[in-house]
């Protein structure tokens, strides 16, 4: 039984813990809120998010990050992308050096154009080295992997140890992991595909039809292997789980909450007065600006991020969005 800490107590911290549970360890989650503590700790259930679900004894939460560190030998940081910092830096002290450090968030940090893992590598620099540093990611809902349902996604790692040390740990029949040393492919995935999502939902809130749904997550999957492959990622990554799997499933499915912003949008909601109807946090807007400012940067040409960043940030009518992507000049589908 290994000791695991879960930084985050949200929908997909909270799954994890089950998921780490059942593959039989014991896991303390931190959480923000007092009230998540309580409810963990004494009715076995999580007040805020899948509040549903029953969790297992060995599943135990804390507010006090002290209490979270008695010498686990994994931390999994299930924190939004644009908190990953903060709270990194602030988990640091309480670290012996020795633990496996795992990212599930699937964002690009705004300004500095860093995936998670590098976030984590600067910030732990000096107490965590790079080759303790991993990820976990691929079509997972917290909604599905919380019941049990079947789930399969990728560790990656720099270190190949250390990705085979996380596939093992969170492996149950229910949770198949498979190994990619692609972290830099796998990141971008985990990131670009909540853009399309975003545009997914548009596409259908303003019932533009299937044929357009189709064709939006097929080219969107050409922007995130045009950018992941500019950054030195392999073109195969992202015809696996952590790219055309959690494409398929986000663009598509009602859990995804980046789908959910789209589609309001689609119906003529204002992007303000969908945030604030939501509880959990839907990473690809802020990627949208991240995203948008790296292509620039890297001179990756990228229409439909810069799209939705245009109906997200500059109001631009949805069907004014789609046109202008029909009407761009005729390519070949493919370069070779």
């Amino acid at each position: 039984m290994k000791k695991i800490t879960i930084i985050g107590a949200g929908s997909f911290g909270t799954a994890l813990s089950i998921v780490l549970a059942r593959a039989g360890n014991k896991v303390q989650l931190w959480a923000r809120e007092s009230e998540v503590a309580f409810g963990i700790n004494n009715q076995h259930r999580n007040p805020a998010y899948i509040s549903d679900v029953t969790l297992p004894d060995t599943v135990e939460c804390s507010t006090d990050p002290e209490e979270c560190f008695d010498d686990p030998e994994m931390v999994v940081f299930a924190t939004p992308s644009h908190t990953m910092r903060e709270i990194a830096t602030n988990i640091k002290p309480y670290l012996n050096g020795d633990e496996r450090i795992v990212s599930v968030a699937k964002g690009i940090e705004n300004d500095t154009f860093m995936t998670m893992s590098q976030v984590l590598s600067e910030v732990l620099e000096g107490k965590i080295i790079d080759d303790h540093i991993g990820v976990l990611s691929g079509p997972s809902h917290a909604e599905e992997v919380s019941k049990f349902k079947p789930t399969t996604v990728v560790a990656s790692s720099y270190s190949k140890r250390t990705a085979e040390n996380i596939q093992q740990t969170f492996l149950t029949p229910m949770f198949r992991v498979y190994l990619n040393y692609d972290i830099i492919g796998v990141e971008i995935g985990a990131s670009v595909k909540n853009i399309m999502a975003i545009a997914a939902g548009i596409v259908d809130g303003a019932e533009l039809g299937d044929n357009a749904t189709a064709a939006l997550i097929t080219r969107g999957l050409h922007e995130m292997k045009r950018l992941g492959m500019k950054l030195g990622a392999s073109q195969d990554t992202f015809s696996g789980l952590s790219g055309m799997g959690d494409l398929v499933v986000t663009c598509t499915s009602e859990h995804s909450r980046n789908r959910f912003v789209g589609y309001n949008i689609g119906q003529g909601k204002s992007l303000d007065e969908i945030i604030d109807t939501m509880d959990m946090v839907a990473e690809g807007v802020k990627t949208t600006r991240s995203v948008l400012e790296w292509s620039k940067k890297l001179n990756v040409e990228m229409p439909i991020t810069a799209a939705v960043h245009r109906v997200l940030f500059e109001q631009e009518d949805p069907k004014d969005m789609l046109y202008d992507l029909m009407t761009r000049n005729p390519k070949e589908e493919i370069v070779i």
